[in-house]
């Protein structure tokens, strides 16, 4: 296997493993844990702890499908984002800008499995420092899509490649700038 696809074939194996993690999470939250009804609570630290919430929104629980309409309209957007992202992700060549795309893909499709089955998202995780929440409650592909996300804005606004330097005349560029 050459190089690029290489680095692609991890991409997607990354998806794949965050999908499998976020749904079996879910899984044992609901499942094993008991955490089956909207504010189930399982105590686990001081500043964390499961508590079941159901999102029928998107992202910080914006665009609530309130009906049979939205929750398919909501699927469909989500998926064809999901579709661009693997474009997206099969089109670069660098492992470092395939891994964030590969993590943001793992989330999407987590949480569009849910909202297909359900109709909402299953969420659980509860980070708080006393009544302080710096985060809404979350799950697995949540927290992936957000990492993703930073990571793939992180490389765009700090790690752009440089011109290569303007030559004088009769100066011949150096043996790297030619490779």
């Amino acid at each position: 296997m050459n190089p690029l696809w290489r680095n692609r074939a991890i991409g997607l194996a990354l998806a794949a493993a965050i999908y499998a993690a976020d749904q079996w999470l879910k899984w044992l939250v609901v499942e094993r844990l008991g955490l089956k009804s909207v504010g189930d609570n399982l105590y686990l630290l001081p500043f964390f702890d499961f508590t079941r919430t159901n999102n029928f929104g998107v992202s910080l629980g914006m665009f609530p499908a309130t009906s049979p309409e939205m929750r398919w309209g909501l699927v469909a957007v989500t998926g064809l984002i999901s579709l661009v992202v693997l474009v997206w992700l099969l089109r670069e060549r660098k492992l470092g800008e395939i891994l964030p795309l590969g993590l943001v893909l793992g989330g999407a499709l987590g949480n569009i499995k849910d909202r297909y089955e359900f109709g909402y998202v299953i969420d659980f995780a509860d980070l708080h420092f006393g009544e302080f929440r710096p985060f809404m409650i979350f799950n697995l592909a949540d927290a992936a899509i957000s990492i993703g996300v930073a990571i793939i804005l992180a490389r765009a606004l700090f790690m752009r490649e440089k011109p290569p330097a303007p030559h004088s005349a009769g100066e011949a560029p150096s043996p790297s700038e030619n490779s």
